[in-house]
């Protein structure tokens, strides 16, 4: 008997109970409470629960129309971003669920429609959306020495004076300098900040300056050092960065330098009691879902059956672990689109199991009908699922909310019913109806 069927038998069932261990709720039993350990990987912390969004966790979903009357228009585009991204970071602040936020263009407006699960001050939410951001530079105490900064961030810097207002815009470009490779972040400052910044290069040459956005470091490393002093406005903040860690950084010091306020067109609440009375409605239809697809699996194949509904049931525990690895935000949307992508699993089978029958009616032994019916049936799996994967990937390029979150849900569970049909069925009938390894 080959030592690789076993082994990938071993490894399917070690898969299946460890993404069982992670989909069991929080529960208590004997007294005692069962939880999941956390994943914490530097900054990424997961508490492996699962990630509601706001039809299901209630919340509020806000509409703002962004005044871009004094910005140019080629500028209009980085000044959305800029704010769509200090409007994340004051949210994330709140300390509520994830928020989910996207920009919308129209000929004549910028829109951001701001969706917050789980929240339960809106008023706090709103005052902190509408607010026009704040940035400073801000330079070193005189009495802190240069070599302790590190420890003691915000607490050790004061104002300089110069603030968001004094700067026009700042721009990612590649370094032209060969001690610097890599990208550089210019700044260019108007004719008050320009005075500003030459007074505090003067007399801060060879000290770090601190650059705070509503009262948060921008970068989490060390602050930029000032290397030289500064006449014609232009600066430039260098310091290993690629393209995409440069042009994060322009976006944020552009989040402080753009006047663009902000004013709520729409306003709509979502109560918890309507997302519980989703979710189990969702509950409801995924086991109906999952038990139509088994009975007639059973039924009309019936062993062949028995081992695809095995099958079925292994893709459905790793998916949801996968919902709750990656941090996959569930609406009803997205749960529409995994109740879906159960029926989809089994059709490999179906092709599959069909194969196998064609060649068990032209009188092939059973071992050799098993290899073929896998291998015809590859290719029509393949074209099919591959095809399923371009349509959600156009939908989730092009969507909105709810279509990205019915587009993701659904590919990843062809992924993975790709992984169910050949590995898992494969591997279980070639143990337990072939027989012969």
């Amino acid at each position: 008997m080959s030592k690789k069927p076993r082994l990938l038998l071993a490894l399917i069932i070690l898969l299946a109970l460890g993404a069982l261990y992670l989909d069991i709720p929080k529960l208590t039993l004997f007294k005692k409470t069962i939880v999941h350990p956390k994943i914490k990987l530097g900054q990424y912390t997961n508490n492996l629960e699962p990630k509601l969004g706001l039809d299901l966790a209630g919340g509020v979903q806000l509409t703002l129309s962004a005044d871009m009357s004094n910005i140019a228009p080629a500028d209009q585009a980085n000044a959305i971003e800029s704010v769509k991204n200090i409007v994340e970071n004051r949210i994330n602040s709140l300390g509520v669920a994830e928020p989910v936020i996207q920009t919308a263009k129209t000929p004549s407006q910028y829109r951001l429609i701001v969706e917050i699960p789980g929240i339960s001050n809106v008023d706090e939410a709103v005052s902190q959306v509408k607010q026009a951001a704040h940035l400073e530079f801000k330079i070193l105490k005189p009495e802190i020495p240069v070599e302790s900064t590190a420890a003691a961030y915000l607490d050790s810097y004061i104002s300089s004076g110069l603030t968001g207002s004094d700067l026009k815009r700042a721009t990612p470009q590649a370094s032209k300098d060969p001690n610097t490779p890599g990208y550089v972040v210019s700044l260019e400052f108007n004719s008050e900040g320009t005075k500003k910044l030459a007074k505090i290069t003067q007399d801060n040459l060879g000290k770090p300056m601190a650059m705070i956005l509503d009262n948060r470091p921008i970068s989490q490393g060390p602050p930029p050092v000032i290397r030289a002093v500064i006449t014609d406005g232009n600066a430039q903040i260098s310091g290993n960065f690629d393209a995409k860690s440069a042009k994060q950084l322009s976006i944020q010091l552009n989040a402080g330098a753009l006047p663009v306020p902000l004013k709520i067109e729409s306003q709509s609440q979502v109560g918890p009691t309507i997302g519980s009375v989703a979710i189990e409605k969702s509950i409801i239809a995924t086991i109906i879902g999952l038990a139509s697809v088994a009975l007639f699996m059973i039924i009309y194949y019936r062993f062949l059956g028995f081992f695809a509904v095995i099958a079925l049931a292994i893709y459905t525990i790793l998916v949801f672990a996968i919902f709750k690895i990656f941090q996959v935000t569930l609406t009803l949307a997205g749960i529409a689109g995994f109740v879906l992508s159960i029926g989809m699993a089994v059709d490999a089978n179906i092709l599959i199991f069909e194969r196998i029958k064609e060649e068990r009616r032209w009188g092939k032994p059973k071992l050799d009908a098993f290899f073929a019916g896998f291998d015809r049936a590859w290719t029509s799996i393949r074209d099919s699922n591959v095809s399923s994967l371009i349509t959600t990937a156009i939908l989730f390029n092009f969507g909105t909310g709810p279509i990205r979150g019915f587009a993701l849900t659904l590919a990843l569970g062809i992924l993975v019913s790709m992984f169910s049909a050949i590995t898992v069925s494969r591997t279980l009938l070639r143990f337990f109806w072939v027989g012969k390894i």
